[in-house]
């Protein structure tokens, strides 16, 4: 990843829900986004996964919690990102979950500086084309302050 003010990231669902639901981790990343340390990138595809995730009713209670609506959420996202259209991809032989093809194919597309996730079979192939995959801790270790 680059060492500039602002780096290309494709940030998984499971990173976005967990940063707009609860504190942690995942929290500051999304600030660090807000904070234009970072740009998000983001496909059709993830927009619309994040979308159905967010909508489950086993989130419900967060939701109310936190004062917001997926429909909200899913605004927010839809405004505040990059959105590209990606271009097909073959499956690599080292990806263990074909239905993580999608994350990688954003990736490329949107040239990003790193994919953030806390998916294990993403994590697990380390880089992609070039491309760092990382967790959310590394990610904000390489932001550096500007991220704290």
């Amino acid at each position: 990843m680059r060492n500039a003010l602002r780096v290309k990231l494709v940030i998984d669902t499971n990173v976005l829900i967990s940063g707009a639901l609860w504190d942690g981790l995942p929290a500051r990343l999304l600030d660090a986004w807000e904070n234009g340390s970072a740009e998000v990138i983001l496909s059709p595809e993830l927009l619309e996964e994040f979308a159905y995730v967010v909508s489950r009713p086993k989130l419900a209670a967060r939701l109310a919690l936190r004062g917001v609506t997926p429909q909200t959420l899913v605004l927010r996202l839809r405004r505040e990102v990059v959105p590209i259209l990606p271009q097909p991809l073959s499956v690599p032989a080292e990806l263990r979950d074909r239905r993580d093809l999608h994350v990688l194919e954003a990736a490329v597309s949107g040239q990003v500086d790193a994919i953030v996730s806390g998916d294990d079979d993403l994590l697990a192939m380390k880089n992609f084309e070039g491309i760092p995959i990382l967790n959310v801790r590394e990610t904000l270790e390489r932001l550096g302050p500007a991220s704290a």
